[in-house]
């Protein structure tokens, strides 16, 4: 693909407006009308994974291309155009995501505080420091990575108790899903954060990124990855504990 070409033709007002309404489009949508069968208590977390569906894979995609388009990348380098407008593709995203929270589960604290962070960590990135994108996007393409197996995975998890198809696509979709999560988050997270606190640390960057800011970014991410351990390390004991109940029943 020419970037050069995607690059030059990017529009030059803020796409982030046009962004956010299509997520809006698709999350009305996905409520009343994909998951309009679906029980109504139900029907705004899958929603919510609709957008997020719409949201994770292909911002894997363009944030690995808008890196490799990028000959000066680095932790410090300028964001090109690219660079930005897949910063206002997730930025968008967080806050159609975000309101959903408020509405359907504003005691959520969790979740809640999560996009804030998230938002926070973007938007400075894009808006007032315009450096540092590269260490911003590789960090969603790990995030992003899992989001199919995730999506998926939680839509058939909403459905497991009452659908013998959703809770065969559970129980084949955990194992592969908790493996990748696991190596993602506890090995490629932990590592590349390492090298980006390093690489800040050695104030290789303060001209352009001032220190609060890159700091305020590795505590947002090393947070984010401490708790998505916790939450894996949980899954897993929920999946062995099911599977020895399994066990127990058969030889009984």
């Amino acid at each position: 693909m020419d970037t050069q070409f995607l690059e030059s033709s990017l529009p030059i007002t803020n796409p982030l407006p046009l962004f956010f309404t299509c997520y809006l489009i698709l999350y009305l949508a996905a409520y009343f009308i994909i998951f309009q069968s679906w029980p109504r208590n139900l029907r705004p977390e899958a929603s919510s994974c609709a957008i997020s569906l719409a949201h994770g894979t292909p911002a894997v995609f363009l944030a690995s291309l808008a890196i490799l388009s990028d000959p000066a990348r680095d932790f410090h380098s300028p964001n090109t155009p690219l660079q930005s407008l897949v910063l206002d593709y997730s930025i968008a995203y967080f806050l159609m995501d975000l309101v959903h929270y408020l509405i359907f589960y504003p005691t959520d604290v969790l979740f809640i505080g999560h996009h804030l962070a998230t938002l926070f960590v973007f938007a400075t990135c894009r808006y007032l420091v315009h450096h540092g994108a590269f260490a911003i996007l590789v960090l969603l393409i790990l995030a992003e990575v899992t989001s199919l197996c995730q999506n998926v995975w939680t839509l058939a998890s909403a459905r497991r108790s009452d659908l013998k198809l959703a809770a065969k696509v559970f129980d084949v979709l955990s194992p592969p899903f908790y493996v990748l999560y696991s190596v993602v988050r506890g090995f490629f997270g932990p590592y590349f954060v390492y090298r980006m606190f390093a690489f800040y640390l050695s104030g290789a960057a303060d001209s352009v990124i001032p220190r609060w800011v890159w700091v305020s970014w590795v505590v947002v991410v090393v947070t984010a990855i401490s708790v998505s351990i916790l939450w894996i390390l949980n899954l897993w004991v929920e999946f062995f504990r099911e599977r020895e109940m399994k066990v127990g029943k058969k030889v009984r």
